[in-house]
């Protein structure tokens, strides 16, 4: 591992958690509005946001809403009060709906492909391809039937390989997440190409995120 890898903590609630966070080297935070357990609103997501100003040690990281499936109006509404920085897209949103975002909200968009256990269902670039240029990176994540992500579990792995092949030609970073934790995470940097890492669940204890965890996460992560 030379270069540093993105590091983005996800599904924060709690102001008081991310206050214990501020000296660590997190890039992305982010914050769900999809629904699930970890949901907030704009104000709740706006307050967060301005936390994030209180960082110490290092650039204060990214804010990143997690949306499935909105309308660019229910973005526009939201990112109003809450000024996200990134909009990650769990869904099966447009390449269109993408180009939007970016053109009239002026967000980095990331797009999440989900996987399962098994192989890809189509050729990679048959996936991606049609969102180059509209998004700034992808996220491959483990499918949830439920919520399409944030199931705490891991997909193959030897998945990486061909879609990391494909966003490194693109120039496109790739960000894995799904079912990650402080005791896998080495393996994972360790035997696979990637720009960057996503964890939620994975750094909580009782539904509940635990600066210990997170701490030996974020230090694995950028050895």
């Amino acid at each position: 591992m030379t270069e540093k890898k993105y590091v983005k903590i996800c599904g924060l609630q709690s102001v008081e958690v991310l206050k214990s966070m501020i000296q660590l080297p997190i890039d992305y935070i982010g914050f769900v509005f999809a629904t699930s357990k970890r949901q907030v609103n704009s104000e709740q997501a706006s307050i967060l946001i301005q936390t994030l100003q209180e960082w110490e040690d290092y650039p204060a990281p990214q804010s990143v809403g997690v949306f499935v499936n909105p309308t660019l109006e229910q973005l526009k509404e939201i990112v109003e009060i809450a000024p996200l920085d990134v909009i990650q897209l769990h869904g099966q949103e447009s390449p269109e709906l993408c180009r939007q975002i970016k053109e009239q909200l002026h967000k980095q968009v990331f797009k999440v492909v989900s996987l399962t256990q098994t192989d890809q269902p189509q050729p990679v670039e048959q996936q991606l391809l049609p969102y180059k240029g509209v998004v700034d990176a992808f996220l491959l994540d483990t499918y949830d039937p439920l919520y399409g992500g944030g199931s705490g579990k891991t997909f193959a792995w030897d998945q990486i390989q061909p879609y990391h092949q494909w966003t490194a030609q693109q120039g496109i970073p790739l960000l894995v997440a799904g079912g990650l934790t402080p005791e896998n995470i080495s393996s994972l940097l360790d035997n696979h190409l990637l720009e960057g890492v996503d964890v939620s669940s994975g750094v909580e204890t009782d539904g509940i995120k635990d600066i210990m965890k997170i701490t030996t996460f974020v230090e694995r992560v950028k050895a």
